[in-house]
């Protein structure tokens, strides 16, 4: 596939998860349906974030009972999709949680699509430090600061 049809294919993913999947919208459609059964151990069973020591390591240290990292995966960035990574307190209907006591990491499921089977890790330099996903098996590509990424193309 040429580059050209890889960057447009990259355009259309990107507009699709900002358009079918954007954040506000899904928690209104999620709490809509909060009352009907919602059967979540296919999705648990098959797909799942692994979390690095150090990454749980700096958890232990910044979190507290009530607070975890947050993961979202969002349309952007210079390879077409790009992580987000917050302290947050508010868990969602669709989250799902990683990680150890002390030391969560949680994600919803649509951006889990995106990145189910990488590892969540936590890497200091001297010019940063920061959270930061390697190893994830659904990405062909990426930004050299590691922030951004593109889907692979089957």
């Amino acid at each position: 596939m040429s580059l050209v049809s890889r960057n447009l294919v990259g355009l259309l993913r990107q507009r699709h998860l900002a358009v079918c999947h954007p954040p506000k919208l899904l928690q209104t459609s999620v709490a809509a349906y909060a009352d009907k059964p919602v059967d979540k151990a296919p999705v648990i069973a098959e797909q799942k974030l692994d979390v690095s020591d150090s990454c749980k390591k700096r958890l232990r240290e910044i979190c507290t009972d009530k607070n975890f990292l947050r993961i979202t995966v969002e349309g952007g960035g210079c390879s077409g999709f790009q992580y987000k990574f917050d302290l947050d307190t508010k868990r969602n209907e669709d989250d799902l949680e990683f990680g150890e006591e002390k030391a969560k990491v949680v994600i919803d499921t649509v951006s889990l699509e995106y990145c189910a089977g990488a590892m969540v890790d936590y890497h200091e330099e001297l010019i940063r430090s920061g959270f930061r996903i390697i190893s994830n098996p659904l990405a062909e590509q990426g930004c050299s600061c590691g922030a951004s990424f593109a889907l692979k193309m089957d």
